[in-house]
Parts: structure tokens; sequence; C-alpha cells
């Protein structure tokens, strides 16, 4: 079988496919993976067939209006403004992005496409293709769940509306997708075939059920499968410097906000080092996609900074974990056992940072924004010293164990006939 996984985002956005991609070539399937143009080396050294979607997406992330947007703080109006300003720019890389996804299903002419809910030419394709796309979400809270508003909310408003944001957020993602047809010419199709095939299609959640269980009142087409990984530590050696300091420290602190940009990083930083350095708490320190970054001089005793380091390796080995909230990070700090703190920058990681303090799991964070050394020390203290943090996330991470099963499951979801 001929599979095309389509996905766009930062990089925690394609480890979710990578991981599925390994599920399918292992069990004999030929698998492309579509992503934006800074992955080709990501994905070709996982042993996948590459094609692009360009590089508009990741440049738009990373520029000054990007980083602020995502990670900067100011009034309620300048974010707001920043999102208008972004959204236009994402407008032309969006037109850019159906293109390119048209052009490779033409050429690959797949059997299944597995995409994520950027991806708007695939619920087109699945109008004359029915039942040939999966679409896969390592975020919750984009279907109705009682008690909680949509994702892109992150709160709860009361049930009547909670169920608006639910449907606000489906108009938008008709729109859009009625919008990329017609910029591909595709004007047989209609706005109702579009809502038949965003409701209709199959929807996997990637997400463990011990942090989100599915919801009984859900359609067949619905699942949680389950969080899946691949192993990333294959070709990587720790440096001799990370392994002495392993060696020198027990109860260690790891710190990364992964593929997160902020507008001040050597202002997060300090706030970090400061509230650790005064509390005698050994850290390593992730800089990773540039939201912390390493000074020219601190306690190298007591901190250890990485460029990038692989989390399955990596956090065995730590107490405790300080993360930016994504999906992947947020799954791997549990599964291996470590208390958490998100500090939140973007949409679904303030819902991850909620799970986290309402299954005890850590305390609850501060927004990336708004952290200082007064609202953050109290927290990290916290977090470190409360033992029934790190003694609920090793239980679940038994009980997530146990969760292999769901692989099989999800394997046969995508290619049921």
């Amino acid at each position: 079988m001929q599979v095309l996984i389509i996905s766009i985002g930062t990089r925690g956005d394609m480890e979710p496919f990578l991981a599925i991609g390994r599920i399918l070539q292992e069990r004999g399937h030929a698998v492309t993976c579509q992503f934006p143009e800074q992955f080709r080396d990501l994905v070709e050294g996982a042993g996948f067939s590459f094609e692009t979607l360009g590089t508009g997406f990741m440049d738009m992330l990373n520029s000054d209006l990007g980083k602020f947007a995502l990670g900067g703080g100011g009034s309620w109006f300048r974010k707001m403004m920043a999102f208008v300003k972004l959204a236009r720019v994402q407008a032309r890389n969006n037109r850019e992005m159906v293109r390119l996804q048209r052009e490779a299903t033409a050429r690959l002419r797949p059997d299944r496409i597995v995409h994520n809910g950027k991806a708007m030419y695939p619920v087109l394709w699945e109008v004359d293709h029915p039942g040939r796309t999966i679409y896969v979400s390592p975020v919750p809270y984009l279907h109705y769940v009682k008690g909680h508003t949509h994702t892109a909310f992150h709160s709860d408003y009361g049930e009547p509306l909670n169920r608006l944001t639910y449907k606000l957020a489906d108009w938008g993602v008709t729109k859009a997708t009625v919008t990329a047809a017609r910029w591909l010419g595709l004007a047989a199709i209609t706005k109702a075939q579009v809502k038949q095939a965003l409701r209709e299609h199959t929807i996997i959640y990637t997400v463990s059920p011990q942090l989100f269980p599915r919801p009984p009142y859900w359609s067949d087409n619905m699942q949680v499968l389950g969080y899946h990984e691949r192993n990333k530590a294959t070709n990587w050696l720790p440096s001799a410097d990370l392994l002495r300091f392993l060696e020198r420290h027990g109860k260690l602190l790891f710190v990364t906000f992964g593929s997160m940009t902020n507008p001040d990083p050597k202002g997060k930083t300090a706030v970090l080092l400061d509230i650790l350095k005064r509390n005698r708490i050994p850290a390593i320190i992730n800089t990773s996609s540039g939201g912390l970054v390493e000074p020219e001089a601190y306690d190298r005793d007591l901190f250890h900074f990485v460029g990038a380091v692989p989390y399955d390796w990596l956090f065995p080995r730590v107490y405790a974990v300080i993360h930016h909230g994504g999906s992947g990070t947020t799954h791997m700090a549990v599964r291996n056992g470590c208390a958490s703190m998100i500090i939140p920058h973007v949409i679904d990681q303030f819902n991850w940072d909620r799970t986290i303090e309402e299954k005890d799991l850590g305390p609850r964070g501060v927004k990336v924004s708004r952290i200082t050394v007064r609202n953050l020390e109290p927290r990290i203290l916290d977090l470190m010293n409360n033992p029934a943090y790190k003694r609920n996330a090793e239980a679940m991470a038994g009980r997530m164990q146990e969760e292999q099963g769901l692989e099989e499951a999800l394997y046969q979801v995508i290619v049921d006939d």
C-alpha cells in the first residue's frame, strides 16, 4: 500500500507522523512524508521518501512577527494585531502548500493519505475518495467534549458557550477548505460535501487515554488510540561532559521550550537560572529552537546546556521536566515517570498545562510571556519538593505501558478496506 503522510507545523508536529510512518513501514507499506522543507533531513534520515511543502510556513514562525505572536508579551490588542498580520502571511503560504499537496497526491496516487488538521487538500480528496483519508491529531479537544471548549479557547465557559466554540472552529475549517477548493479550480466541490467529509472521515487522536479518555458519546469514526513514538536515539551518543554531569547529580531537572521561540530568550533564561541557582537545583537546559539560550558565564557545575538531546534517552535519567507543553513532550515526561510543569506558549499547550495539574502530575505553570522570578519560583520549588507529583507520574507511566496494543489498533484503522 502506498501511504502519503502530510503534516504542517513545527518539529513536534512531525514526530507523531514519523511514528505512524514507522508502524506502516515495518509492516511492508511504502511511506512518503510531505512536510515543510526544513524537515527534509529529518524525514530522509528516518528512512522515508520526502515531498516538500516549501519553506514559507517555518520561515513565518521563525520571523520576528511569528516569535512575538507565539511567545511575546504586550497587550491583548498588540497580540491580536500580530495574529492578524500572521494570518495574512499564512494565507499566502496555505495557497502554495495546497498546490503542492495536490501535485504530490496526483503524482504518487496514494492508497491512503494520513494528515493533520492544517493540511486541507486531503479533505478535498476525501470527497472523491471516501474512506481513504485519516485525520490524525496529537491534540485533544478539536471535537466536542463536555466541560471543555475547543482547544483554541482552552477554557470552560459553560455548556452553551463551550458548544459554540466547536461550531466556530468547524465553520473556520470549512470556510478555509472551501477556499482551498476555489484556489485549485475545484468548483464542483460544494460546501455541503466539505462538511460531510470533515464529519465522516476517519479521525484518530494519538493521545494516551490516561490523559484524554475517549468520550463515550463520540461517533464510531473518532477514536483515541494512544501516544506512539519512534526510537530517536539510534545514532546518537551523549557527550562525555553530559555523562559526567549526570553522574555528579542525582535529582535532576530538565528544562526545554522545544520548537517554541519567543522575543526574549535571554530574559527567560536569566529568570530560570536565577531561581535554580538560588535554590541549588541542578538542571540540564535545552536551547533547541532558541526559546532559551546559553549565556556566556554561568555555574557549569550546576547547569549543563544542550542544543539537542533525545528525550527517550534523557527522561529516564531526570526527576522532573519543565517544558512548553507540546503533546509529545507532555506524553514523554509522564510516560517516563517525571514530575512535570508546563510553561504554555500557544493553543493546546494551555490544555496540557491544566491536564497536568488536574491529574496531580505537577503544579500549574505560567504563560511564557508572564514568567517572573516571583511567580515561577514557588512553582519550581513545589515541582521539585512535592513527592506526590513524581509518585503519580510513575503510576501513570505504568498504566501507559499497558497501551502497547493500541499500536496494532491504529494500524488496522489506517489500512482497513
